[in-house]
């Protein structure tokens, strides 16, 4: 790490202070509108036929707006979107193509190569990569091969068609940096990569997001915006809310300058609907301006709420084409003399130094080291993640003043007992192509890895979700647009805690953050309880929990009258929710001996969902014999059947375990009194509370108060970690699969009321239609529960320290502790990203011959999940979300061999 000055660091100061707004602006702007359940006003809730990628230039939306590797203000008012056109295609490029969930083999998918890779956490320096054809882009073969392939063959990528051979295309590197918080300077470098001459259309969009056609807002001013050409190179912007900006044109820029084009960002209902638009100037003017050569669709008076400078040129095989704009408050506006030229330059080089001077300050490698370049792109590509997003759930099922009433079904369909729900924020998306929605269990942990990076803006997101605009009044969170009541994993406690701790240096950490969140957090857990333990037994339920197809049958569906399934990872979540809300109280009790009630009020929980997942029925959900935690039906006779399948859902009883220290136990004795208590009078409860002096080696200088609160047992312990420890089952080269290998030769059978379901080992895609198929919890890896039990196995170090050595891998005779366990395997997910003996990044294996190319090789994606035989990327390809926390498995990694 770098001990210099860091200008970032001081912005940062300066907006948590509000000294300067230096977040107005970001990336903020989302990859995909289009094909969302916000812009879905049909009866059917067929959101991705609704609104269609071929609508999408020609229609405007109603709750947001998208645009190709955008730049915008929190409130994406005013937006600067990127558009290109290679003389051949028959679509201009204004946003990134993908397949619906029905055109793919396997759900939607993204087929473009875009790369994000520099961002800081005031949006002062962003830097992304775009890859443009040269020849067609292949849309139609995209969709046709993707549609003919069946669920066991692999999706069809891009990179799979012959649309980069040779090189033919463009590398577009797209630049957006502040010389102040309401002075945007945007470089646009566009590179020959082919070994021909090649034409490129640049056309470099500004337009306001359409908030005049829907009658009154309650979130802005509908007043008509409007932007107008003022001279050659400059237009003035004007919107009642946001204040007066110019946007500047360097007149040294290079290439044919046809002008500034304008249009309206309204509808084509022409086109789309067949009925006459209510003006000449539409959404789709550039696009049949450049495309059909249509001259008179563009407005002449130079004035609109949407506008292009418009460039071509004709590249030479490794020309560098740069054009250079500006967009900055007109009260602050430089000198004509001064805006682009060295000025220019100079605050850019300054910038891209000040980003590197970031990451050097927060990073434990070098800069010339993978280590650094991995971990720098994910933390950038969670920047970029970072978008705006509108969805008012009254408005939008009763519908806008002077529109079409909706269909009467919605208002017995989508999300409708979350009338509420308010979301007008800048918020972490998974994937702003692919999920460009927010999803509350993902969240968690795009925020625990961001808290390093900003801890401010880390905290307000956990915050936002537990306000009564978005927490339900009976407790629940929002789980995602899709269905809002759908149940992800119960992670937020977590979060709150662990960026409680993260942000803040022991002695000075935000205690009123954890306080207030923890009031709220009370509310969801007492919905936990009331609603997903359906026989009061102390074994949770919640469906399918974030893990879609992971078990025999859809568990998110009723099984059959009676029936009810009891689910080791919901109890398992339920557990460590106990024991993060125990450790949260006993935290604020040191300050406040209120919450030593409370305390125990969670302990004694905790021991109760421990005692019942192990116990109740005679053994609970554990299996003795198997060494393993299993699923179960409950039948209303009394009697159960489990599903013995070897899943993640057995591993995550692991990650429940906490420490609380002799030290800690001293300064809250009412709290220990009722502990003793408990203990004394209900002893049938208490095997899994273990004390430190129960260890076999026993350090008599150590506090004997010292415990260990664990779902499983030393004894259970082992046995889980023999079966995750074995390459055989969990194992993999690259982290621990989410089904055993086992079942690759040996499928799990069940008997369900007559029917056999068959689960087997699928460590790529899904070959499964549960859930629409576009992810796979049957053998891939995960990097958020591959996450929670590395973390889990440290806690136990600190327990059992060098008292408990394991076989890693198993069976082959090496011992470790679980510290070095733990480091184990966060090596193994770090390798999916550091380039092998073969120089290739294994998650870049679906990259085929590009993978090594020096052009694309130090350009990273992160995938939603991995391959769990070779480590290929799967899934989405933009998940920086929760998969930068091999950022994380890095420092860790630093961290040991500096010790």
């Amino acid at each position: 790490m770098n001990d210099k000055y860091c200008p970032e660091s001081t912005r940062l100061h300066e907006d948590k202070k509000r000294d300067k707004n230096w977040k107005r602006w970001g990336t903020y702007l989302p990859e995909r509108q289009w094909g969302t359940v916000r812009e879905d006003y049909s009866e059917s809730g067929d959101a991705w036929n609704y609104f269609t990628h071929d609508q999408a230039r020609s229609r405007a939306y109603r709750w947001g707006d998208d645009g190709l590797l955008g730049f915008t203000d929190r409130e994406c008012r005013l937006c600067f979107g990127n558009a290109f056109w290679n003389g051949v295609d028959g679509i201009l490029k204004e946003r990134l193509f993908g397949l619906t969930n029905s055109e793919g083999n396997h759900g939607e998918d993204v087929k473009e190569a875009y790369f994000y890779l520099e961002a800081i956490p005031t949006h002062s320096y962003n830097k992304a990569l775009y890859k443009y054809p040269q020849r067609a882009f292949p849309y139609t073969e995209l969709i046709q091969t993707n549609q003919s392939r069946s669920k066991f063959e692999p999706e069809f990528e891009i990179t799979d068609t012959n649309v980069f051979n040779e090189n033919r295309y463009f590398d577009i590197e797209i630049e957006y940096l502040k010389h102040d918080a309401n002075d945007i300077l945007i470089q646009i470098t566009a590179t020959n990569r082919g070994p021909d001459p090649s034409v490129l259309h640049n056309l470099p969009n500004l337009f306001f997001r359409n908030t005049w056609s829907w009658g009154p807002l309650t979130e802005d001013s509908y007043t008509k915006p409007e932007m107008k050409q003022t001279d050659k190179h400059v237009v003035r912007t004007n919107h009642e809310t946001f204040g007066k900006f110019l946007f500047l044109v360097d007149p040294h820029n290079t290439g044919t300058f046809h002008g500034i084009l304008f249009t309206e960002n309204e509808t084509d209902m022409q086109r789309l609907f067949g009925i006459p638009s209510s003006q000449p100037f539409v959404k789709d003017a550039f696009h049949e301006y450049i495309i059909n050569k249509r001259q008179n669709v563009v407005n002449p008076e130079l004035v609109g709420t949407k506008c292009a400078p418009h460039y071509e040129k004709v590249l030479q095989p490794g020309e560098e084409w740069i054009l250079r704009f500006r967009l900055v408050e007109e009260a602050i506006s430089p000198l004509k003399g001064n805006a682009f030229g060295d000025h220019f330059t100079k605050i850019l080089n300054d910038k891209r130094k000040e980003s590197t001077l970031f990451y050097e300050h927060i990073l434990p490698y070098k800069e010339n080291t993978q280590q650094f370049l991995v971990m720098k792109q994910a933390l950038s590509g969670l920047l970029w993640s970072k978008q705006f997003y509108n969805y008012e759930v009254k408005r939008w099922i009763e519908g806008d003043p002077g529109q079409p009433i909706p269909p009467s079904g919605r208002k017995k369909g989508r999300n409708t007992d979350w009338f509420h729900l308010f979301n007008r924020d800048v918020i972490l998306m998974p994937d702003k192509w692919e999920y460009p929605w927010y999803a509350c269990w993902d969240l968690a942990f795009h925020c625990v890895e961001f808290a390093r990076m900003d801890p401010e803006f880390s905290k307000a997101q956990l915050t936002l979700f537990l306000r009564e605009w978005y927490c339900h009044g009976n407790g629940s969170l929002p789980a995602y647009e899709f269905s809002f009541s759908d149940v992800n994993p119960p992670v937020h406690a977590w979060a709150v805690w662990r960026v409680y701790k993260i942000t803040a240096p022991r002695g000075s950490r935000d205690t009123a953050f954890l306080e207030s969140n923890y009031q709220k957090l009370l509310i969801n857990f007492t919905w936990w309880t009331n609603r997903k333990d359906s026989n009061n037994r102390n074994l949770f339920a919640g469906g399918f929990l974030g893990l879609d197809n992971v078990g025999v049958f859809d568990r998110s569906k009723p099984l059959f009258a009676g029936q009810n399934l009891e689910q080791a990872d919901g109890t398992a979540w339920m557990a460590s929710y106990c024991l993060h809300m125990l450790v949260m109280a006993i935290e604020l009790a040191l300050k406040n001996p209120v919450y030593e009630d409370i305390a125990s009020k969670f302990f004694e929980h905790f021991v109760s969902i421990t005692n019942a997942i192990n116990t109740l029925g005679g053994s609970g959900l554990w299996n003795d014999a198997d060494g393993f935690f299993y699923d179960q039906i409950s039948f209303p006779d009394g009697s159960s059947s489990p599903l013995k399948l070897r899943s993640i859902v057995g591993l995550l009883p692991m990650m429940a375990v906490s420490i609380i220290t002799g030290e800690t136990m001293a300064k809250l004795p009412n709290f220990k009194k009722r502990v003793d208590w408990f203990l004394k009078h209900r002893p049938e409860m208490s095997s899994h509370i273990l004390q430190i002096n129960q260890l076999e080696e026993y350090d008599a200088s150590k506090n004997h108060n010292t415990w260990m609160l664990a779902i499983p047992t030393r004894m259970q312990l082992v046995k889980l970690l023999k079966y995750m420890l074995d390459e055989n089952e969990f194992l993999s080269d690259y982290g621990i699969r989410s089904l055993s290998k086992h079942y690759e030769k040996y499928p799990f059978i069940f008997n369900y009321n007559g029917e056999d379901l068959q689960v087997n080992y699928d460590p790529a895609d899904s070959t499964s239609g549960l859930f629409g198929g576009n992810s796979n919890w049957r053998g891939p890896i995960w990097f958020p529960l591959n996450f929670l039990l590395v973390e889990a196995l440290e806690r136990y170090h600190h327990f059992y320290g060098d008292n408990l050595l394991v076989e890693c891998p198993t069976g082959s005779g090496n011992k470790m502790n679980l510290a070095q366990v733990s480091n184990e395997i966060k090596r193994r997910l770090s390798s999916i990203f550091l380039p092998d003996k073969n120089g290739v990044r294994p998650y870049a294996i679906s990259l085929g011959k590009f993978a090594k190319d020096p052009f694309w090789s130090d350009n990273l994606l992160f995938n939603e999940y991995f391959d769990g035989n070779n480590g290929r990327g799967l899934g989405s390809l933009h998940q920086t979300g929760w998969t930068s926390l091999v950022v994380d498995c890095l420092r860790s990694l630093a961290d040991d061999q500096n010790k």
